[in-house]
């Protein structure tokens, strides 16, 4: 297992060790987590990041104020970053690779937190390694995504995209990714975006698409018996509020933290979605330490 030092903008002068790690999951393959350390004997969380994103660019704004209270844990799930690459994408691997990586850390168990594609991942996290996820923070996130008619489509027609995807050239692929970056006017803002998000194997984000539109937790998300909250973005258009408050509404005990913020809000209102995610997770925590849940 390696590791270098992080000298991410986004998080100096932080009172507390920032360490990038490249982490090798015994049997699955090597992955990108960074590593913010908070103080001695702090609680975990683990941080589960969106469709085509990195741990960095959707977490980076809040690595800082969750590290007060915190040893911060966050993944680039695979495909996308520098995961662990893979010619099939599937949610529930994704799950397994947290939980391999809190293994290959010494982290016994920690608080799950997901956003959007994250959300699935983290609940799967728990419903696939119970005694790992002590407490669920669910963030711009869903029971599911789509409509039965459109999780038909993405299941028939993506797989297709994703192999085209993987015959377009590299070069290709970047000219595109600029050409969608263009509109970010501080340029080294957009050089650190571009280079995270450059990394990542567009196949694999296509096929995640897919396995997004396909997934739904209705038949057993009530059955969560840890300590949980739920961050709404009350404005959001692409998760609308309505189903987010419907999977808040469908775990028992869970607490809501909402938020007049669309679904960038952990990016573009970072003012008000970090205040909100430090305060579910401490909830969750203290619930935790109360002895809430199994």
């Amino acid at each position: 297992m390696g590791s270098e030092m992080s000298a991410d903008p986004a998080t100096q002068g932080s009172p507390y060790t920032k360490i990038d790690r490249t982490v090798e999951l015994p049997g699955r393959g090597t992955t990108f987590v960074r590593d913010v350390r908070g103080p001695a004997g702090a609680p975990v969380v683990m941080l589960l990041h969106g469709l085509g994103a990195t741990g960095r660019l959707n977490w980076g704004r809040s690595y800082r104020a969750l590290s007060e209270h915190f040893r911060v844990l966050s993944i680039d799930h695979r495909g996308h970053g520098r995961g662990i690459r893979t010619r099939r994408f599937r949610l529930v691997d994704c799950a397994d690779d947290a939980a391999a990586a809190a293994e290959a850390l010494g982290v016994k168990n920690f608080i799950a937190v997901g956003y959007s594609m994250g959300g699935p991942i983290a609940s799967l996290t728990w419903r696939r390694h119970p005694d790992r996820v002590s407490g669920l923070v669910l963030c711009a996130t869903s029971r599911h995504f789509t409509t039965r008619n459109r999780a038909i489509f993405a299941r028939n027609l993506l797989p297709l995209v994703a192999n085209v995807a993987r015959f377009v050239p590299e070069q290709v692929h970047r000219q595109m990714l600029r050409r969608m970056l263009a509109r970010i006017e501080h340029p080294e803002l957009r050089e650190r975006v571009f280079d995270e998000l450059g990394s990542s194997d567009p196949a694999s984000v296509i096929e995640a698409a897919g396995a997004v539109g396909r997934f739904s937790s209705h038949d057993w998300i009530g059955d969560v018996d840890v300590p949980a909250a739920v961050v709404v973005t009350a404005i959001d258009e692409l998760v609308p509020a309505s189903r987010q408050r419907k999977l808040a509404a469908s775990i028992p005990g869970a607490e809501v933290f909402e938020i007049e913020a669309d679904h960038a809000a952990c990016v573009a209102r970072a003012d008000l979605f970090v205040p909100a995610l430090v305060r579910a997770c401490q909830s969750v925590s203290q619930r935790i330490r109360s002895g809430e849940g199994k």
